[in-house]
């Protein structure tokens, strides 16, 4: 979630930056970090490991404390209480974010896991039980013309259900080789420490918000470039730990084809199954649109963080991050474009018609 697109959630009439530039831009440059961040990895991974010179592990523990915290800030409980009716809707979601999509991994493990490495498979399910973002489902959201306000409480709702969610679900997946190689996971204890570390710092930040809203709204043009570069730093200290294990000696080039593969089957039977659901639902063109966005969409920004949590002393993080770096990236661009082919529909037609 990004601090400064919360202006979208309590004012959905306010003009908007243009779809190229809001789709380009940051999300340009924080594409190029991030490649940037693995290739230095890559070629010198003693430098960005979570005890090297650089202390990334202690230093990405506080980034994300302060991310978290700056999340909470900027969560507005208006449009919290606006949408929190729309309880088919927010259903919808939940059940596509932690029921179908994992189940849908299981199928496709199922069909194509022997051809695919143990490690990427696992890195997929970790994708499957990932919350939804929010900053781009809110923004595209409004970009789209749909339901702002319901946005809001589907992807904050995620986040919070993810806290509890995801590590339970990794534990009963992942949990048990963890520890077949000798890295336990407590996930009673992992869900404590995701909580303190995510959890934690977004509730005071909501609290506060009614003092720190002035100095919030000064900060709020490098809120972005924070969010991005805490990320950005994890990814350089997870892939720099897997590298050092041995990441590019076990897996070839041939690892990034089938993950990038393995995105796109993930992202594009679940944006027409969210749709299809939705408008068998009867829902409104901007609930559908709300579905479309929420329920297909996965959060880099809580997913780095809660897997330096999960699998911080697992050799395999480098590959487990893979699938949600890809993943994050192809649901940006995709959905950017459906977002202005549903802002071009016309006001009164109907709902089926849009796409």
């Amino acid at each position: 979630m990004s601090p400064s697109q919360m202006p979208l959630v309590t004012s959905a009439a306010r003009p908007l930056r243009s779809p190229r530039r809001r789709a380009g831009g940051a999300a340009d440059w924080f594409l190029i970090a991030m490649v940037a961040a693995v290739a230095l990895a890559s070629v010198q991974p003693e430098w960005g490991r979570s005890e090297g010179v650089l202390h990334l592990g202690r230093v990405t523990d506080v980034g994300v404390f302060l991310l978290f915290f700056l999340h909470g800030m900027g969560l507005s409980t208006d449009s919290l209480k606006k949408g929190a009716a729309q309880w088919r809707l927010h259903l919808l979601v939940q059940l596509c974010t932690y029921v179908l999509f994992p189940l849908w991994w299981a199928l496709w493990a199922g069909v194509l896991g022997k051809n695919v490495p143990h490690d990427l498979l696992m890195g997929f399910f970790y994708l499957a039980v990932l919350p939804s973002t929010v900053s781009s489902s809110v923004a595209m959201t409004a970009l789209a013309r749909g339901h702002v306000a319901a946005a809001v409480v589907n992807a904050t709702l995620s986040t919070l259900l993810g806290v509890f969610i995801t590590p339970l679900l990794v534990s009963l997946v992942i949990g048990a080789e963890l520890q077949a190689a000798g890295q336990a996971l407590d996930v009673g204890q992992t869900m404590l420490k995701v909580a303190q570390m995510l959890l934690l710092p977004f509730v005071v930040g909501h609290l506060l918000r009614p003092w720190l809203s002035a100095w919030f709204a000064r900060i709020k043009p490098v809120t972005t470039v924070f969010d991005r570069g805490v990320i950005v730093l994890l990814v350089w200290s997870a892939f720099s730990d897997s590298v050092a294990d041995g990441l590019w000696t076990r897996h070839g080039p041939l690892l990034l084809a089938e993950a990038m593969a393995g995105a796109a089957l993930f992202l594009f039977p679940m944006l027409w199954v969210t749709k299809r659901m939705a408008r068998a639902m009867g829902l409104s063109v901007e609930d559908e649109i709300v579905a479309v966005f929420c329920g297909s969409k996965k959060t880099l920004a809580s997913g780095m963080p809660m897997a330096k949590l999960l699998f911080g002393g697992s050799a395999a993080m480098g590959v487990l991050i893979l699938p949600i770096m890809l993943y994050h990236q192809l649901q940006l661009f995709v959905c950017a474009v459906m977002a202005r082919r549903y802002a071009a529909r016309d006001g009164g037609a109907p709902a089926r018609k849009v796409v």
